[in-house]
């Protein structure tokens, strides 16, 4: 009887939409290209990609390769209304933002660049 009354309170009080977390911001890649891979395979295999681009990476030396870390951050980082590369990891942000709905820490770019490569070269784009 006291579990019934306490599920019964706890869908009672529910959760209002606000504070709920918000659905993943999708950038759509700004170099209008389409993903290495559909969609639905990218959502629930792009870490097994990554991890397996890191192996080649580092032990046989192959970089630039269809999964490179790189490469997603290029096509999917955007830009703020002044026209500055905002990391890829910032709050609301294409990475940050999925992996926020999901639950799951980034810990990818306390060592890689979180800004596409075009934001270092010394050329405005």
């Amino acid at each position: 009887m006291a579990l019934a009354i306490a599920v019964g309170l706890l869908l009672a009080s529910g959760t209002a939409a606000a504070d709920r977390v918000p659905l993943p911001a999708l950038v759509k890649a700004h170099r209008g290209e389409a993903c290495v891979e559909p969609l639905p395979v990218i959502r629930r295999d792009h870490m097994k990609f990554l991890m397996h681009q890191r192996d080649d990476t580092v032990h046989e030396g192959i970089r630039g390769a269809r999964h490179s870390l790189v490469g997603c951050i290029d096509c999917h980082a955007a830009k703020d209304d002044a026209g500055r590369w905002v990391r890829i990891d910032a709050p609301g942000q294409f990475c940050a933002s999925c992996h926020e709905y999901v639950s799951v820490t980034i810990d990818c770019f306390g060592c890689h660049a979180a800004l596409p490569t075009v934001a270092f070269r010394k050329t405005a784009e």
